[in-house]
């Protein structure tokens, strides 16, 4: 009977299991209940290794390479462990080894039970993993090695042995995939991590793998592929993909940390390669160059030609009678970003095709400007909620992406973070513009009415003794919330575009127009120099100041290192994150404020135009157009409360305004906004790992930087407190306190 059981456990038929594990029960009067339960439990082991064995052998047959991978090498762990454990018991029996054979003539059952007992608890997980894997036709390699990964994840050690060799060889031949994308750009005809366009297909990926080295295999591989397709004439050395294939070939997967470090030093090196041979300054330059004309509207003639184009679209939609005319569809939105570009010098600029407007909502029926209040100030600027304020619904009414279509190589350089700060910045110059031009428009009404006016009124506003001091007051209220409103558009449109946008975009320019500096050879550039230092003797009509600063550019240029892809991606980093901090977009409790000035100055603007234009009713229409309004001044008294309502919410919403820039001095300089900023704060802190391949010098400019973004902040308080209207008042309500408290004493 010990021979017929080892027979079952090597896999073999017999009469003892008819059937399944139980035992014929022929034998059962045959046996002592304690021997029935040993050698059914052994049977059972013989059955689910029998079931193993044919779920692997019809898996094998499968068109997949990972579960063939999968299949060979659990029968390779069968053979040597399981298969060689019976031979080896069998030996073990034939030599009468007294380990197993009890008195040299005797082997309990139990001794055959107790050797193969450590084989339940494998056999069970491997029975219930190749069920799951049978139950499916497909298995793509990222779904496949998360759930071996995930089942190694035990405290039997056997278990978590079997499943990580399986796991490993899985990873194996799909890395041998990844080192054929990564290192040599081609995509394998037969179960690809890619597809043609060389993006990585749905589940190719293991969810081990992070986000950033995900990019980045696409990153590298679409690269690789697009080189080798367009037969360009530079292609990457052999002995760079004997070093990345080394590296690959020397981790897995499931190391994530260093994993993320091989895939980050592949992408730095390809970086490198990639900006010496593919993608070179001029294109670079080109493109920083355009997004900063459109994106942040340094084109200003097209930026506010855009803007009137967008209000015509509105007004045409909204005096259309019906059918689809009264849509805005993106194709319109396309359309007037040509007409817009007529008659500027966007006209023939071709990177003006790579502009398109997305309307994330579909289309839509214009609306009219609200009348309604602006949204609670306090609430949004004392909420804690950290809900982010967007400017993207206030140019059209509804949300209104810009977005800048990138082909590569330019793709290597401007990344879907930076685009995506872009848009923001151009949500947030757009409506700023938009509500500039606006408040101009109104005081071009207010003058026209007045004007108008005059001609039969005199010096005075006209009306009955009873209502003439209450027209004089909202006429010159009306005025007031006007010149106010343009006041703090005019220094905060001019502070953004030239103490901000202007600045940070020349020395960005200034840093590039460096580094070319140095990647000249040494014969042109003595050359340069010689041409400069000719045309300063000669004058050549350079000012002292500007030659003065040439020089010290060409000295800072001498000691700037050259320009390396890693560092260009730092320096265009640090610029938006130096424009997204010093027009005050990253910060949450200024934008907070900002946006309801805005709301206000669109409502204010919206009721002059539905009173005709003026803040002032006609003479003849009081009392004339509602039955049991014969009072005089009575549309001047509602007027009145419209107009000083408003005043009074822009006033308090200026000194908030004003009270939290001059709090945000003293903070941290760079703080957080939203998911943009956060993106160009999480790619600094990644690309900082590179650090050690810039020099000091580059490490003190950024220093250098966030004071200078500092100072801008302090230039615009400069201009909205020239005269002293802001500290004045502070002054004096601090009076004002400590003299009630006094009066309160009897002390004053």
């Amino acid at each position: 009977m010990i021979a017929e059981i080892l027979l079952v456990l090597a896999g073999h038929s017999s009469s003892l299991f008819p059937k399944d594990h139980n035992i014929h029960p022929a034998f059962e009067p045959l046996l002592h209940p304690g021997e029935r339960q040993c050698i059914e439990s052994l049977g059972r082991i013989a059955f689910r290794y029998q079931k193993i064995k044919q779920i692997t052998q019809s898996l094998s047959r499968s068109h997949s390479r990972y579960i063939c991978a999968l299949c060979s090498t659990l029968n390779q762990i069968l053979k040597d462990d399981y298969e060689a454990q019976v031979v080896a018991t069998e030996a073990k029996v034939l030599k009468r080894d007294s380990t197993l054979v009890a008195g040299g003539s005797f082997v309990p059952v139990s001794s055959i039970r107790a050797a193969f007992a450590e084989w339940d608890a494998p056999f069970i997980a491997l029975e219930s993993l190749l069920t799951q894997l049978q139950s499916q036709t497909e298995w793509k390699p990222g779904p496949l090695i998360d759930l071996l990964l995930l089942r190694s994840s035990t405290g039997t050690h056997r278990i978590a042995s079997i499943m990580k060799r399986l796991s490993t060889a899985v990873q194996r031949v799909w890395r041998t995939q990844l080192i054929a994308f990564l290192v040599h750009g081609t995509v394998s005809p037969t179960e690809p991590i890619a597809s043609k366009d060389f993006t990585l297909l749905e589940g190719s990926i293991p969810s081990c793998v992070s986000v950033q080295s995900s990019n980045s295999i696409t990153y590298v591989g679409r690269a690789l592929g697009t080189v080798k397709a367009a037969n360009w004439q530079e292609q990457p050395p052999r002995s760079l993909a004997v070093e990345h294939t080394k590296l690959l070939e020397g981790v897995l997967v499931e190391d994530q940390h260093a994993f993320d470090q091989v895939i980050a030093q592949i992408r730095t090196d390809m970086s490198e390669w990639l900006w010496l041979n593919v993608l070179t300054q001029k294109d670079v330059e080109d493109a920083v160059h355009s997004l900063a004309n459109y994106f942040l509207i340094r084109n200003g003639e097209f930026s506010l030609s855009l803007i009137t184009e967008i209000e015509r679209l509105k007004l045409s939609r909204l005096t259309a009678r019906s059918g689809p005319s009264t849509m805005i569809r993106e194709q319109d939105l396309h359309l007037a970003l040509l007409r817009a570009s007529l008659g500027t010098t966007a006209q023939y600029d071709p990177s003006l095709s790579h502009l398109r407007f997305h309307l994330p909502s579909g289309p839509l029926r214009p609306l009219l400007p609200s009348l309604g209040r602006s949204r609670n100030m306090a609430a949004s600027i004392g909420s804690t909620d950290g809900e982010e304020t967007t400017f993207d619904d206030l140019l059209l009414g509804t949300p209104l992406h810009l977005l800048y279509t990138v082909e590569w190589p330019l793709d290597l350089f401007l990344q879907p973070a930076d685009l995506q700060i872009y848009g923001a910045l151009f949500s947030y110059l757009s409506s700023l513009r938009k509500t500039h031009a606006q408040i101009h428009k109104c005081w071009t009404s207010l003058s026209n009415a007045q004007r108008a006016r005059r001609r039969w009124t005199g010096l005075g506003e006209g009306g009955t003794d009873e209502d003439l001091e209450d027209r004089r007051g909202l006429l010159r209220c009306g005025w007031g919330v006007v010149r106010v409103m343009s006041w703090f558009l005019d220094n905060l449109l001019s502070y953004v575009m030239t103490d901000v946008v202007d600045f940070e975009f020349r020395r960005l320019n200034r840093l590039l127009g460096q580094s070319k500096t140095d990647r000249q050879t040494p014969r042109e550039r003595q050359r340069s120099a010689t041409i400069t230092e000719r045309d300063q003797g000669r004058g050549a009509g350079v000012p002292p100041v500007a030659s003065q600063t040439s020089v010290q550019d060409a000295a800072a240029a001498s000691s700037t290192p050259v320009l390396d892809f890693t560092t260009l991606r730092l320096l265009h980093t640090s610029y938006l994150e130096r424009v997204l901090t010093g027009s005050l977009l990253s910060n949450p409790t200024l934008t907070a404020i900002i946006r309801p000035i805005f709301e206000l100055c669109e409502q204010f603007v919206a009721q002059v135009e539905r009173w005709g234009g003026d803040v002032l009713p006609a003479l003849l229409f009081e009392g004339s157009l509602s039955e049991g309004g014969n009072r005089v001044g009575e549309m001047v008294k509602e007027r009145w409360g419209v107009v000083a309502e408003i005043n009074e919410t822009l006033q308090t919403l200026l000194e908030t305004f004003y009270e939290q820039l001059s709090l945000s001095t003293s903070q941290q300089t760079f703080a957080g906004r939203g998911d943009a900023s956060r993106s160009v704060l999480s790619t600094t802190i990644n690309a900082s790992l590179f650090a050690q391949q810039t020099t000091t010098r580059l490490k003190d400019k950024r220093l250098e930087g966030e004071g200078e973004v500092r100072r801008h902040v302090e230039r615009l308080l400069l201009r909205l407190d020239f005269n002293g209207e802001f500290s004045k008042r502070k002054v004096e309500a601090s009076m004002g306190t400590r003299e009630d408290i006094l009066r309160q004493g009897g002390l004053a």
